[in-house]
């Protein structure tokens, strides 16, 4: 991770499927360690949240994904995560050895019941799964003062 380059008050997620199996990791440092959480990360400087799921389902997963629907948006007073409900695209699950320890496919319905998957996930999961329409992507033009644009509606 570039630390330089990281927007601290930018966090994303994303949930992915493949055969009834959600992507999972084992977190290795602060109060996930040794939980299996969804992957994400902060937003580097200049990033969209789009970019930086990609980007970090890479670095950690080794899987490339693509981003859908937002399924979820968490705030407190330092940050904001934004969770997207995001598509299988190609690759073989392996760990980063860094972030994480163990990444795996685990069945839907074992996810929601295990103890060492926290809340958060499961209610991401649980979100992802019940195929409801999220906020969808939107084509945006706007001015190119302030571009790329990223417009998502219900």
């Amino acid at each position: 991770m570039n630390r330089e380059n990281t927007n601290w008050g930018q966090s994303v997620t994303g949930v992915v499927f493949k055969n009834n199996k959600v992507l999972l990791a084992r977190h290795t440092y602060g109060d996930g360690k040794g939980m299996l959480i969804v992957p994400g990360g902060y937003v580097e400087c200049g990033e969209t949240p789009q970019a930086a799921l990609v980007r970090e389902y890479k670095e950690e997963t080794g899987i490339l994904v693509k981003p859908c629907d937002i399924i979820a948006v968490r705030f407190n007073m330092h940050d904001w995560y934004i969770a997207f409900r995001a598509e299988y695209l190609s690759g073989d699950a392996s760990s980063d050895h860094d972030e994480n320890d163990e990444v795996i496919w685990l069945d839907v319905e074992e996810a929601l019941t295990r103890e060492d998957v926290p809340d958060l996930t499961k209610k991401l999961i649980q979100s992802a799964a019940a195929n409801r329409k999220g906020l969808q992507y939107t084509d945006y033009e706007g001015s190119t003062r302030h571009a790329p644009y990223s417009l998502y509606c219900l």
